[in-house]
């Protein structure tokens, strides 16, 4: 049975949806009785204790721990699908609780680097959460509507996707250079939305 998603980002597709799979194929081949809803919920959890992670200064747990959440986000569709319980209102609660949790990342590492780096930090924060922020909804109001996926218009790889973007933030974490993740994620999600807006334009066909 095929779990993943034809929107799936680059991480999610090439090493995601390893650890993902097996999380869900381990709960459906014991019946565990837990709701896709549960495991958003969860991913959400994750993403806060990530947050705070970094604010109390703790890059690797906070990169560890963005890259779990990340990874478990996937069960929850996963689960829906297998199960065949997917629902509008369960994929809007989860690209809700996503956009918090993306929040709490971002205003972690801020906050922690505020303290040595000062106002810089603040305006690379805003500008990684404007650019978060954008790269969802360039998604979710292209799809709404063009009728498409902006991913499936134009020749443009979805080279920001949120998978993306969080696993800049682990790696960057796990080494140390969480306050750098915010200008690589600020330059490479704004970067995304207008190169996207530009190929949506000229290569979308009514």
């Amino acid at each position: 049975m095929e779990l993943g998603k034809s929107t799936d980002g680059p991480v999610s597709r090439m090493i995601n949806r390893w650890f993902s799979h097996r999380i869900t194929r381990f709960i459906l081949n014991r019946n565990i009785p837990i709701t896709p809803n549960q495991v958003s919920l969860g991913s959400f959890l994750l993403a806060v204790a990530a947050g705070l992670a970094f604010y109390l200064g703790q890059q690797a747990v906070g990169g560890i721990l963005v890259e779990a959440s990340s990874i478990i986000d996937g069960v929850d569709g996963e689960l829906a699908r297998a199960r065949n319980t997917a629902s509008s209102l369960g994929g809007f609660i989860d690209a809700m609780l996503d956009r918090f949790a993306d929040a709490a990342v971002i205003c972690g590492i801020t906050l922690w680097a505020y303290e040595e780096w000062g106002m810089p930090a603040v305006v690379l924060g805003l500008l990684a959460l404007l650019g978060d922020i954008m790269v969802s909804y360039l998604h979710a109001r292209g799809e709404a509507s063009l009728g498409v996926h902006p991913s499936k218009i134009g020749r443009v790889p979805m080279f920001a996707s949120r998978d993306v973007r969080l696993f800049i933030v682990f790696l960057l974490g796990l080494v140390g250079f969480a306050f750098y993740s915010l200008a690589i994620v600020a330059a490479v999600s704004l970067t995304y939305v207008v190169a996207k807006l530009l190929d949506i334009y000229f290569n979308f066909k009514l």
